[in-house]
């Protein structure tokens, strides 16, 4: 198992401010309404990016989680 940084939208709490994804672009976009997507994992240079994205969140619905992949064998 390889751990990853994956970003959770808590959707009962977001409101769309939209500040997510201007700290952290690599991981967030918006959609239509102004509501983040989350991209896929973060890669691990933009760390810092989402977790200033989360603390900035003015409604708490961000975090940041890490998650175990399993690694695929090489063949």
């Amino acid at each position: 198992m390889a751990p990853q940084l994956h970003l959770v939208v808590d959707w009962i709490r977001c409101r769309g401010h939209g500040i997510c994804a201007e700290l952290a672009p690599e991981a967030i976009v918006l959609d239509d309404w102004g509501f983040p997507m989350v991209k896929a994992a973060v890669p691990h240079d933009g760390e810092r990016d989402a977790q200033r994205a989360c603390d900035a969140c003015p409604s708490s619905a961000l975090t940041l989680v890490e998650v175990d992949v399993p690694v695929s064998p090489k063949r």
